[in-house]
């Protein structure tokens, strides 16, 4: 635009105005750079928006305060009140810095590539790089051996923290691996480990007989002692079924407490049971102690115990007169067994018909040595705190603590006593003068003649009463109140092997009336609930739990 004061003059004119972006015209020229001589100078059009409820519904998005990234395309708005230039509010939208368009359209802006400008840069880092809303200044070029520098620097510095991640994993498991060691190496010392070591280390022990499982694997075969596995549970724990990894099911017992009073008998049960082979012996295949609680693992007996089938109803297997007979015959040559053919003598001194197991066979297996006491050879008795279970417990040895291989025999006879009755060990139902002890109650019956008034259905149904006397008579011998006019688990077994013998070979036969009973001395009656450490009787007359009463098997076949 001319200079109308000068227009038709003759000399030149110098003086120009024009329109042109203020921050375009600040960056590049000062009033002396000016020349005429350019052709064009960038204008940038800007306009405003009255303010109204439709320009701020409409541009209400774009109106936020909230801090935006760098890189965000997205317009910004905001309003103007009111000057001396403009008399009224305006509604005024930008693009963010780095980003060109029209931000009126309400789309986002476009990325400027400042780096067109070759001035962009100064001196000292001539070299422009844009980035998306931004670019940055470099000294030297960036590309080439520059960007393969770059890119090794940057493969560099994330392989070494691969690396130092890896390092540090690597030493998080060596030190939680040590960490579980020492934990195992306390537990299997908390759980009798020494006393085990010292048992091996006696030359008394057979080891190999003698397996100590991991915990990994007990835990691979019970699925993590899956509450599905639980196969029974008892007040000292809990028995799950497990597969090992050769196949074989078994019965695993885990304690749920460590009692360090009773790992000496933990520690016994290991040993003893170790050292028997006997078909009509549960099976002990190792032990794990590196577990917060010893671990017991057994064969895996399916057939429940002996007290379901006498006091239950099973229709499956009923307990006739010779499957009775047959088991009374395991259960003695079992503890005939223990009792003098062992490496060391054993005494049980806690048979009861819930210890007495039934395999897939039915053949009895004697279980639950934790009382259990190996004797040397010489040793006529043991003298001991008393232990035991309610009905079951020899009234010598409950008065002089003295434990003999006869206090088996007299369990044994309460239990061959249940084989014929039926009945439950203690039960509340009977009168004083009966007895509340079945043992009491059967010599008080046999003394009155009233034998066969007693008996279970089965056994009257199945049974000769030439062998049902010599059977009964048997047991009374085995409730003698005096241990030495008690037989021999050996001459039980004798006993029980010839009438087995006549019954296969007799005709038959039940003539009640014919048959005398064979009289032996007097027995007094003996009805005291004698009682074991931490043991008391149930409300329906039945066997209390005992010490490291549970069950290796379910009550139902799996």
């Amino acid at each position: 635009i001319e200079d109308d004061d000068r227009r038709g003059r003759e000399d030149t004119c110098n003086n120009y105005a024009f329109l042109v972006d203020q921050e375009w015209f600040r960056k590049n020229f000062t009033a002396s750079d000016f020349s005429h001589n350019m052709d064009s100078v960038p204008v940038v059009l800007d306009w405003s928006l009255g303010v109204d409820n439709t320009a701020v519904a409409v541009f209400h998005r774009f109106m936020s305060n909230d801090s935006r990234a760098y890189d965000d395309p997205k317009p910004y708005c905001e309003i103007l009140n009111a000057t001396s230039t403009y008399t009224r509010q305006r509604l005024v939208c930008h693009c963010p810095p780095g980003f060109e368009g029209n931000p009126y359209l309400r789309n986002p802006c476009h990325d400027i590539d400042e780096c067109t400008d070759q001035n962009r840069c100064g001196p000292g880092t001539p070299h422009c790089m844009n980035y998306y809303g931004t670019y940055t200044c470099y000294r030297h070029r960036v590309g080439g051996k520059t960007k393969i520098k770059l890119i090794l620097i940057g493969l560099g510095a994330g392989v070494g923290l691969l690396l130092l991640l890896l390092g540090a994993w690597w030493v998080h498991e060596v030190l939680k691996k040590r960490k579980r060691i020492k934990r195992k190496e306390f537990f299997f010392k908390r759980n009798g480990g020494l006393l085990l070591e010292q048992q091996l280390s006696s030359g008394e022990v057979n080891v190999e007989k003698i397996k100590l499982f991991k915990s990994k694997e007990l835990e691979k075969s019970t699925d993590n002692f899956n509450t599905d596995r639980i196969l029974g549970q008892g007040g000292q724990g809990t028995v799950y079924k497990g597969m090992l990894a050769d196949g074989r099911i078994v019965a695993v017992k885990k304690s749920k407490i460590v009692d360090e009073s009773q790992l000496s008998d933990f520690i016994n049960e290991v040993v003893i049971l170790s050292q028997i082979n006997h078909r009509n012996v549960v099976q002990l295949l190792g032990c794990c102690l590196e577990t917060e609680v010893p671990i017991l693992v057994y064969e895996f007996i399916p057939n429940g115990n002996l007290s379901q089938y006498i006091h239950g109803q099973n229709e499956e297997f009923p307990l006739t007169w010779e499957v009775r007979l047959r088991i009374a015959k395991e259960i003695a040559g079992a503890l005939s067994y223990l009792h003098a053919s062992a490496a060391f003598p054993i005494y049980h001194r806690d048979i009861k018909s819930t210890n007495i197991l039934l395999d897939a066979k039915y053949r009895a297996k004697v279980a639950d040595f934790g009382t259990s006491r190996s004797v040397a050879i010489d040793q006529t008795h043991l003298t001991t705190l008393v232990h035991g279970t309610f009905g079951y417990l020899d009234p010598e040895y409950f008065q002089s603590s003295q434990f003999t291989e006869k206090s088996d025999v007299y369990s044994f006879g309460v239990v061959l006593v249940e084989l014929l009755t039926g009945q439950k060990p203690i039960s509340f139902r009977r009168s004083q003068e009966e007895g509340k002890s079945l043992a009491t109650y059967f010599i008080i019956s046999m003394q009155l003649d009233r034998l066969f008034e007693i008996l279970d259905a089965q056994v009257v149904k199945g049974g000769s009463k030439e062998d049902i006397i010599l059977i009964a008579n048997l047991a009374r011998r085995c409730l003698n109140l005096s241990g030495r006019k008690r037989p021999t688990m050996r001459e039980v077994t004798a006993e029980l092997e010839g009438i087995q013998m006549s019954e296969k070979t007799s005709n038959g036969g039940q003539n009640y009336e014919e048959v005398e009973f064979v009289r032996t001395d007097s027995i007094e009656p003996w009805d005291v609930a004698s009682s074991s450490t931490g043991t008391r009787p149930s409300l329906d007359g039945g066997p209390s739990s005992s010490l490291h009463e549970i069950p290796l098997l379910p009550y139902k076949s799996w």
